[in-house]
Order: C-alpha cells, then sequence, then structure tokens
C-alpha cells in the first residue's frame, strides 16, 4: 500500500520557511519549496515535473501541462494558491537567471536543467525535516495528493485523471488504503 504523509505534516512541509540573504540561495530555497509544493499539489511525477518547460505553465487558462509516461500530454489545473506560488518561484527564477535562456522550469545553481536524483534528494531532504516515515520520496508526495484527495470527497475517475493513470486499476490502491485505515 502507498505510504502517505499525513495532513498535519504536509502543512508544516508547506510552510513559507525561506531564510536565506544570498541570491543563488535565495533561489534554491525557492525552488526548493515550490518543488515540494507542485510534487504535492498536482500529483505529477518526478520525471514529469523534471521536463516540464516555462511555456507549461497557462495562467490564462489556470493549468499546467505535462508530459507522462508513453509521451501523453495532459492538463491539471491550478488553484488560486498554487498559481500564486508559481507567479512568486518564476519572479525568483528570472531574478536570479536573467540571462539565462533555458526553457526548463527548474534548474540547478548552474543554470542547468534539474535532474531526477537532485528531486529526489530535495524532498528527502524537507520531508526529513517533517516526518519519520522511512520513505521519503517524490513518489509519497504523489500518494499522499491521491490520498488526500480521496479522503476529500474527490471521485476516483477524477484523481485517475489528475495522475495520468492509464486504467482506472492502478489507481483503486488508494481506495484500498482507506478501506484499511477504516478497519484500525
Amino acid at each position: 500500500l502507498p505510504v502517505v504523509v499525513n495532513d498535519a505534516n504536509i502543512e508544516r512541509l508547506l510552510e513559507d520557511n525561506l531564510t536565506s540573504d544570498s541570491e543563488q540561495d535565495v533561489y534554491s530555497e525557492a525552488r526548493n519549496k515550490f518543488i515540494v509544493e507542485l510534487l504535492y499539489s498536482t500529483g505529477i511525477r518526478r520525471a514529469e515535473l523534471v521536463g516540464m518547460n516555462v511555456n507549461d505553465i497557462n495562467f490564462a487558462r489556470g493549468e499546467i501541462r505535462v508530459t507522462g509516461k508513453g509521451n501523453k500530454v495532459r492538463s491539471i489545473p491550478m488553484t488560486n494558491d498554487l498559481s500564486d506560488s508559481v507567479l512568486h518561484y518564476l519572479t525568483v527564477r528570472n531574478h536570479s537567471f536573467a540571462e539565462n535562456h533555458e526553457d526548463a522550469l527548474f534548474l540547478t545553481q548552474k543554470g542547468k536543467r534539474i535532474y531526477p536524483r537532485m528531486v529526489h534528494t530535495i524532498v528527502h531532504m524537507k520531508l526529513s525535516g517533517v516526518t519519520t516515515l522511512e520513505k521519503k520520496s517524490p513518489h509519497v508526495l504523489r500518494h499522499s495528493f491521491a490520498t488526500h484527495m480521496l479522503d476529500r470527497g474527490a471521485e476516483l475517475n477524477a484523481i485517475k485523471e489528475l495522475l495520468g493513470h492509464a486504467n482506472l486499476a492502478a489507481t483503486q490502491v488508494y481506495t484500498s488504503k482507506k478501506k484499511l485505515s477504516q478497519c484500525f
């Protein structure tokens, strides 16, 4: 069954705690916070996050475009809070890398596209500050997103579409977790 971060720890994880003075540290902290928020708020996969470009954000339509497994493109709606976070992150990114012409949404300190291992390290570090769960990965945030959506009454088919699952069976694992947790 999926490992899930509880609501209280997710709230702590998403708190605004930027503290740095150096320009590169400000960018890194803003990027790391936004990576965690985007993974949890949308349920996207790590590879989808790594592959995102700036032009995948559409403020006019209030959506984010991601390319998933099998090069399937899907659109994920942005909440107002997520839209505000995107704007904040892009402001910091553009200030820190004014001369950079890289299309990637997320950049390393050297201005290159981030890579999967870096995302895993960032998420592991952030989750370590709020939970004692053994598993601390981007996929845990994806599982938490889906489980919390289900707990709040979202329909399984809607969650399936948001996650980019090819079939409903892949999404039904979250109902098994909910049924199991109700037994205890």
